[in-house]
Protein backbone atom coordinates (compact mmCIF):
# COMPACT_ATOMS: atom_id res chain seq x y z
CA UNK A 1 0.00 0.00 0.00
CA UNK A 2 1.32 3.53 -0.68
CA UNK A 3 2.22 5.91 1.95
CA UNK A 4 -0.55 8.09 -0.65
CA UNK A 5 -3.46 5.87 -0.09
CA UNK A 6 -2.12 4.65 3.52
CA UNK A 7 -2.94 8.38 4.41
CA UNK A 8 -6.20 8.61 2.56
CA UNK A 9 -7.44 5.50 4.50
CA UNK A 10 -6.85 7.16 7.86
CA UNK A 11 -8.68 11.18 6.57
CA UNK A 12 -11.29 8.89 5.69
CA UNK A 13 -11.20 6.68 9.04
CA UNK A 14 -11.08 10.09 10.89
CA UNK A 15 -13.94 11.54 9.51
CA UNK A 16 -16.22 8.13 9.60
CA UNK A 17 -15.67 8.56 13.25
CA UNK A 18 -16.76 12.29 13.83
CA UNK A 19 -20.33 11.57 11.36
CA UNK A 20 -23.44 9.80 10.92
CA UNK A 21 -23.26 6.45 8.44
CA UNK A 22 -25.78 8.64 6.37
CA UNK A 23 -23.88 11.61 6.67
CA UNK A 24 -20.62 9.48 6.18
CA UNK A 25 -21.75 7.96 3.04
CA UNK A 26 -23.02 11.81 1.77
CA UNK A 27 -19.15 12.51 1.67
CA UNK A 28 -18.53 9.82 0.15
CA UNK A 29 -20.68 10.15 -2.60
CA UNK A 30 -19.28 13.65 -2.75
CA UNK A 31 -15.60 12.75 -2.83
CA UNK A 32 -16.24 9.61 -5.50
CA UNK A 33 -19.69 11.07 -7.47
CA UNK A 34 -20.92 8.11 -8.99
CA UNK A 35 -17.91 5.20 -7.89
CA UNK A 36 -19.77 4.21 -4.62
CA UNK A 37 -21.46 1.00 -4.53
CA UNK A 38 -23.23 -1.34 -1.43
CA UNK A 39 -23.70 -5.04 -2.17
CA UNK A 40 -26.37 -6.79 -0.14
CA UNK A 41 -27.68 -10.35 0.58
CA UNK A 42 -30.86 -8.93 2.77
CA UNK A 43 -29.43 -9.91 6.33
CA UNK A 44 -30.25 -8.00 8.89
CA UNK A 45 -27.09 -6.34 8.70
CA UNK A 46 -27.45 -4.95 5.53
CA UNK A 47 -30.94 -4.10 5.54
CA UNK A 48 -29.72 -1.61 8.02
CA UNK A 49 -27.71 0.10 5.68
CA UNK A 50 -30.19 0.08 3.09
CA UNK A 51 -32.44 1.61 5.00
CA UNK A 52 -29.73 4.61 5.71
CA UNK A 53 -29.16 4.62 2.09
CA UNK A 54 -32.87 4.36 0.36
CA UNK A 55 -34.15 6.32 3.21
CA UNK A 56 -31.56 9.41 2.79
CA UNK A 57 -31.65 9.23 -0.91
CA UNK A 58 -28.40 8.93 -1.30
CA UNK A 59 -27.04 8.33 -4.43
CA UNK A 60 -25.16 4.92 -3.97
CA UNK A 61 -25.98 2.53 -6.10
CA UNK A 62 -27.36 -0.95 -4.77
CA UNK A 63 -26.64 -4.57 -5.92
CA UNK A 64 -26.93 -8.00 -4.79
CA UNK A 65 -25.61 -11.19 -6.29
CA UNK A 66 -28.42 -13.39 -7.32
CA UNK A 67 -26.69 -17.11 -6.81
CA UNK A 68 -29.62 -19.02 -8.13
CA UNK A 69 -29.89 -20.94 -5.06
CA UNK A 70 -31.25 -18.15 -2.34
CA UNK A 71 -33.92 -19.21 0.29
CA UNK A 72 -37.32 -17.63 -0.59
CA UNK A 73 -37.51 -15.59 2.13
CA UNK A 74 -34.55 -13.89 0.90
CA UNK A 75 -36.41 -12.82 -2.05
CA UNK A 76 -39.36 -12.16 -0.90
CA UNK A 77 -37.37 -9.30 1.37
CA UNK A 78 -35.17 -8.28 -1.66
CA UNK A 79 -38.70 -7.48 -3.18
CA UNK A 80 -40.41 -5.81 0.27
CA UNK A 81 -37.77 -3.75 0.30
CA UNK A 82 -38.01 -2.65 -3.39
CA UNK A 83 -41.47 -1.85 -2.82
CA UNK A 84 -40.89 -0.03 0.80
CA UNK A 85 -38.35 2.38 -0.84
CA UNK A 86 -39.31 2.43 -4.80
CA UNK A 87 -35.91 1.12 -4.99
CA UNK A 88 -34.72 -1.24 -8.19
CA UNK A 89 -31.69 -3.31 -6.70
CA UNK A 90 -29.71 -4.48 -9.46
CA UNK A 91 -28.75 -8.12 -9.58
CA UNK A 92 -25.72 -10.13 -10.20
CA UNK A 93 -25.95 -13.66 -11.93
CA UNK A 94 -23.05 -16.45 -12.34
CA UNK A 95 -21.52 -16.51 -15.72
CA UNK A 96 -24.20 -19.06 -17.24
CA UNK A 97 -21.02 -20.97 -19.23
CA UNK A 98 -18.96 -21.53 -16.05
CA UNK A 99 -22.43 -22.48 -14.30
CA UNK A 100 -23.63 -25.01 -16.62
CA UNK A 101 -19.82 -26.40 -17.24
CA UNK A 102 -19.73 -27.14 -13.59
CA UNK A 103 -22.90 -28.39 -12.57
CA UNK A 104 -22.92 -30.65 -15.48
CA UNK A 105 -19.27 -31.74 -14.80
CA UNK A 106 -19.68 -32.61 -10.92
CA UNK A 107 -23.28 -32.24 -10.63
CA UNK A 108 -26.03 -30.30 -8.90
CA UNK A 109 -24.44 -30.84 -5.20
CA UNK A 110 -21.23 -31.54 -5.41
CA UNK A 111 -20.23 -28.80 -2.70
CA UNK A 112 -20.74 -31.11 -0.09
CA UNK A 113 -18.34 -33.68 -1.45
CA UNK A 114 -15.27 -31.14 -0.55
CA UNK A 115 -13.90 -28.17 0.13
CA UNK A 116 -12.52 -27.75 -3.45
CA UNK A 117 -16.03 -28.06 -4.64
CA UNK A 118 -17.59 -25.33 -2.63
CA UNK A 119 -15.12 -23.10 -2.95
CA UNK A 120 -15.33 -23.27 -6.47
CA UNK A 121 -19.31 -23.24 -6.44
CA UNK A 122 -18.88 -20.37 -4.52
CA UNK A 123 -16.24 -18.55 -7.17
CA UNK A 124 -19.01 -19.08 -9.98
CA UNK A 125 -21.89 -18.06 -8.06
CA UNK A 126 -20.11 -15.22 -5.95
CA UNK A 127 -16.63 -14.11 -6.50
CA UNK A 128 -16.72 -13.76 -10.59
CA UNK A 129 -20.25 -11.74 -10.30
CA UNK A 130 -19.09 -9.55 -7.23
CA UNK A 131 -16.03 -8.39 -9.64
CA UNK A 132 -18.40 -7.25 -12.27
CA UNK A 133 -20.11 -5.56 -9.74
CA UNK A 134 -17.28 -3.68 -8.34
CA UNK A 135 -15.67 -2.71 -11.62
CA UNK A 136 -15.44 0.76 -11.88
CA UNK A 137 -16.08 2.13 -8.29
CA UNK A 138 -13.87 3.51 -5.93
CA UNK A 139 -15.65 2.77 -2.73
CA UNK A 140 -17.39 -0.43 -1.72
CA UNK A 141 -20.08 -0.81 1.44
CA UNK A 142 -20.29 -3.87 3.25
CA UNK A 143 -22.59 -5.57 6.32
CA UNK A 144 -19.72 -6.72 7.64
CA UNK A 145 -19.88 -7.35 11.72
CA UNK A 146 -16.88 -8.46 13.59
CA UNK A 147 -19.29 -10.84 15.82
CA UNK A 148 -20.07 -12.99 12.88
CA UNK A 149 -16.64 -14.74 12.11
CA UNK A 150 -13.07 -14.61 14.29
CA UNK A 151 -11.44 -13.41 11.29
CA UNK A 152 -13.06 -10.49 10.95
CA UNK A 153 -11.94 -9.48 14.55
CA UNK A 154 -9.12 -7.46 13.11
CA UNK A 155 -10.90 -5.57 10.37
CA UNK A 156 -11.13 -1.90 10.44
CA UNK A 157 -14.09 0.28 9.53
CA UNK A 158 -12.13 1.56 6.89
CA UNK A 159 -10.00 -0.71 4.71
CA UNK A 160 -8.25 -1.56 1.34
CA UNK A 161 -9.38 -4.63 -0.20
CA UNK A 162 -6.22 -5.25 -2.15
CA UNK A 163 -7.96 -8.40 -3.78
CA UNK A 164 -10.69 -5.79 -5.83
CA UNK A 165 -8.55 -3.08 -5.44
CA UNK A 166 -11.06 -0.86 -3.70
CA UNK A 167 -11.70 1.34 -0.62
CA UNK A 168 -14.28 -1.17 1.72
CA UNK A 169 -16.54 0.50 4.46
CA UNK A 170 -18.08 -1.34 6.88
CA UNK A 171 -20.49 0.84 8.89
CA UNK A 172 -21.81 -1.35 11.53
CA UNK A 173 -18.72 -3.62 11.75
CA UNK A 174 -18.76 -3.26 16.17
CA UNK A 175 -22.02 -3.46 16.05
CA UNK A 176 -23.70 -5.97 18.40
CA UNK A 177 -26.65 -8.19 17.06
CA UNK A 178 -29.23 -6.47 20.22
CA UNK A 179 -28.14 -3.13 18.20
CA UNK A 180 -29.10 -4.29 14.94
CA UNK A 181 -32.20 -6.06 15.78
CA UNK A 182 -33.00 -2.83 17.69
CA UNK A 183 -32.61 -0.76 14.47
CA UNK A 184 -34.68 -2.97 12.53
CA UNK A 185 -37.04 -2.82 14.95
CA UNK A 186 -37.31 1.03 15.67
CA UNK A 187 -37.23 1.62 12.06
CA UNK A 188 -39.67 -0.74 10.57
CA UNK A 189 -36.96 -2.28 8.41
CA UNK A 190 -38.07 -5.00 5.98
CA UNK A 191 -35.89 -8.31 7.32
CA UNK A 192 -36.04 -11.78 6.66
CA UNK A 193 -37.97 -14.10 8.42
CA UNK A 194 -35.68 -16.83 8.49
CA UNK A 195 -33.81 -14.58 11.40
CA UNK A 196 -36.47 -15.03 13.57
CA UNK A 197 -35.83 -19.02 12.86
CA UNK A 198 -32.68 -19.02 14.19
CA UNK A 199 -30.64 -18.26 10.95
CA UNK A 200 -27.72 -16.10 11.99
CA UNK A 201 -25.85 -15.61 8.50
CA UNK A 202 -27.88 -16.43 5.46
CA UNK A 203 -26.46 -17.40 2.23
CA UNK A 204 -27.66 -20.15 -0.51
CA UNK A 205 -30.56 -22.58 0.96
CA UNK A 206 -28.46 -25.84 0.41
CA UNK A 207 -25.21 -24.65 2.54
CA UNK A 208 -27.45 -22.64 5.55
CA UNK A 209 -28.68 -24.06 8.41
CA UNK A 210 -30.48 -22.38 11.28
CA UNK A 211 -27.81 -22.06 14.47
CA UNK A 212 -28.15 -24.49 17.68
CA UNK A 213 -28.55 -22.68 21.08
CA UNK A 214 -24.87 -22.36 21.93
CA UNK A 215 -23.44 -22.35 18.59
CA UNK A 216 -21.09 -20.19 16.99
CA UNK A 217 -22.46 -17.44 14.82
CA UNK A 218 -20.76 -18.86 11.98
CA UNK A 219 -22.13 -22.77 12.47
CA UNK A 220 -24.91 -22.77 10.36
CA UNK A 221 -22.91 -22.00 7.27
CA UNK A 222 -21.11 -24.90 5.55
CA UNK A 223 -21.60 -26.84 8.55
CA UNK A 224 -20.14 -29.98 7.08
CA UNK A 225 -16.57 -28.06 7.16
CA UNK A 226 -14.03 -27.10 9.08
CA UNK A 227 -14.46 -23.86 10.84
CA UNK A 228 -11.31 -22.26 9.67
CA UNK A 229 -12.59 -23.25 5.87
CA UNK A 230 -15.62 -21.29 6.42
CA UNK A 231 -15.19 -17.90 4.26
CA UNK A 232 -16.72 -17.47 0.66
CA UNK A 233 -13.95 -15.41 -0.90
CA UNK A 234 -16.41 -12.34 -1.38
CA UNK A 235 -14.28 -11.14 1.82
CA UNK A 236 -10.40 -12.11 1.90
CA UNK A 237 -8.90 -10.43 4.85
CA UNK A 238 -4.77 -10.94 4.77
Amino acid sequence: MSSTLKSHLTDLTHQSDRLSIAEFIKLLTEQFPGQVTFSSSFSYEDQVIAHEILSNQLPVSIFTLDTGRLFAETYSVWNNTNEKYHANITAYYPDYKLLETFVTEKGPNAFYESVENRKQCCFIRKVEPLKRALAGNAIWITGLRAEHSPDRNDLSVIEWDETNQIIKYNPILHWTTEQVKKYIDDNNVPYNPLHDRGFVSIGCAPCTRAVRPGEDFRAGRWWWEDAAKKECGLHIHK
